[in-house]
């Protein structure tokens, strides 16, 4: 699974991209970045609205494809996106079924830098979940609304059903603080109570986009 996380428009651009190395097909989701800055926190101007592009591809055309994206979208300029992989075991859909090789390259150079941590929370409390994983050394995060098309329909994300009133954060962090950024999220939302969310931590076979500072 490729990832992208860009500004709001870009997302037909990415994919306009993502054609030339052999991935067609993606989901398109919204939501929104937080921005670390004291004049813009201040204005109340510190979310910026994104949009998040899920792509499967298969193992081999993987680490090309992320790299060539990244390359024409010139990810490597702060503020144009990021993007990730994670890899997926099975995929099965309307035009075809895809394996996930053992052995694959994308396997063997996994990069295990940087982890990504995904919570689950009742709507209204992800920012809650982005200044605790801050306190902690967290570089931000983004937010998706886990919104259901109908009244009575849930989302799955890796096989846990959200309910419309959810919300997503997903925060991508180096492995070295990765126990400390979990523990605080863990404890300022008391994750371990019933109720109270859903944490769990994944790791990323590439990261792009990502600037420190």
């Amino acid at each position: 699974m490729l990832c992208c996380v860009v500004n709001m428009g870009v997302a037909s651009r990415v994919l306009k991209t993502a054609r030339k190395y052999g991935v067609h097909g993606a989901t398109i989701s919204i939501g929104r970045g937080t921005v670390h800055n004291r004049i813009l926190e201040f204005l109340k101007l510190d979310e910026e609205r994104k949009e998040i592009v899920t792509m499967i591809v298969e193992s081999e055309l993987a680490s090309d494809a992320l790299k060539g994206i990244c390359m024409d979208m010139q990810f490597q300029k702060p503020h144009h996106g990021i993007a990730f992989s994670l890899s997926v075991s099975e995929f099965i859909g309307s035009r075809n079924t895809v394996e996930n090789k053992a052995g694959s390259r994308e396997m063997k150079d996994k990069d295990n830098t940087y982890q990504i941590i995904y919570v689950i929370v009742d709507r209204g409390l992800a920012e809650d979940v982005i200044e605790a994983a801050s306190k902690a050394g967290a570089g931000g995060g983004t937010i998706v609304n886990a919104r259901g098309a109908g009244i009575h329909e849930v989302k799955k994300l890796f096989s846990v059903e959200v309910e419309p009133e959810k919300e997503e954060v997903f925060i991508i962090v180096k492995s070295e603080i990765k126990t400390a950024v979990v523990e605080s999220i863990r404890t300022q939302m008391n994750i371990d109570e019933p109720g109270k969310g859903i944490l769990f931590v994944l790791d990323l076979n590439e990261v792009h986009g990502l600037h420190q500072g």
